[in-house]
């Protein structure tokens, strides 16, 4: 037990915001591989609420100071060196933050916005707590937003025809399109619609691509024939989605892709990818 109590903090640490119980709250993946339930908030949002520090009953926690960090590059001093006897509680306000960066989860990426709480000690290690937000932002609805056709085929055995009826989609969106079978030589088993993530890291000769399948949706089961046409309908909510990033603070960049698989009965694999725009829509009762 005494050496148990050796390593055991000499106070507890708490940090909360102030707007915590009518903000909303979004989920995120933790170190631990859990699932926590934190606030979201979005670029020139003010962060403020308040740090409180408890030490062990009967025990007094000498510090040479106490600070309050957010991006680690934003810091706030909340204490001179003293000591703490009994609880107390630190207001702490960061006002109208750029954020331009959403979070973000990725396969070899993470993008975290932390509070960091240290209170600084001479002869031990500091004591240091982390509490997690979340950043998303919003777009407005493109102005220019087109649709894509396009035709794809193999020469002399089959011909098709596919189109989308636009080629930026908000995260609650419905892909909706047509694909039209103008020569069918192939004896096709199947087709499916498949939405793909591409997410890159690094730069130039060092950058790392991972491709990961995030939906696969079947479109038909049989073989078509010359003049059918096959409707898209695909519901993204279902999803976990991230809008689309381009080159965010030279680190990593995250594209999606539609990708068109047909599989012949012998199970060859034809397919054709086209490239989409993912982006967050302000959320209202009726766009959610």
């Amino acid at each position: 037990n005494y050496i148990i109590g050796a390593f055991k903090p000499p106070c507890d640490i708490f940090v909360t915001f102030y707007d915590e119980r009518t903000r909303k709250q979004v989920a995120i993946k933790k170190d631990n591989g859990k699932t926590a339930m934190v606030p979201s908030f979005q670029s020139l949002d003010t962060i403020a609420g308040e740090v409180s520090i408890a030490p062990v009953p009967g025990k007094r926690l000498e510090h040479t100071g106490v600070k309050i960090e957010m991006l680690g590059q934003i810091v706030r001093e909340l204490e001179v060196p003293g000591e703490i006897y009994e609880r107390k509680t630190y207001p702490f306000e960061f006002a109208t933050v750029e954020m331009p960066y959403d979070s973000y989860n990725g396969t070899n990426v993470r993008l975290r916005y932390i509070l960091k709480v240290t209170i600084g000690r001479n002869y031990v290690g500091n004591i240091v707590e982390t509490r997690d937000f979340c950043v998303r932002n919003y777009s407005p609805v493109p102005t220019i937003n087109n649709s894509i056709k396009m035709e794809v085929g193999i020469e002399d055995c089959l011909h098709i025809e596919f189109e989308y009826s636009k080629s930026k989609y908000h995260l609650k969106d419905v892909i909706v399109g047509k694909i039209y079978f103008l020569l069918v030589r192939i004896k096709i088993k199947n087709m499916e619609l498949e939405i793909r993530r591409r997410e890159s890291t690094g730069s130039g000769p060092n950058t790392y691509v991972e491709s990961e399948t995030l939906a696969k949706f079947e479109l038909m089961d049989g073989a078509p024939v010359r003049g059918e046409s096959i409707p898209v309908r695909l519901f993204l909510t279902p999803y976990e989605l991230t809008p689309t990033f381009h080159n965010i603070n030279n680190k990593f960049s995250v594209k999606y892709y539609l990708n068109l698989v047909l599989v012949d009965e012998e199970d060859r694999r034809y397919f054709k990818q086209q490239e989409i725009t993912m982006y967050r829509l302000v959320e209202t009762p009726q766009s959610s």
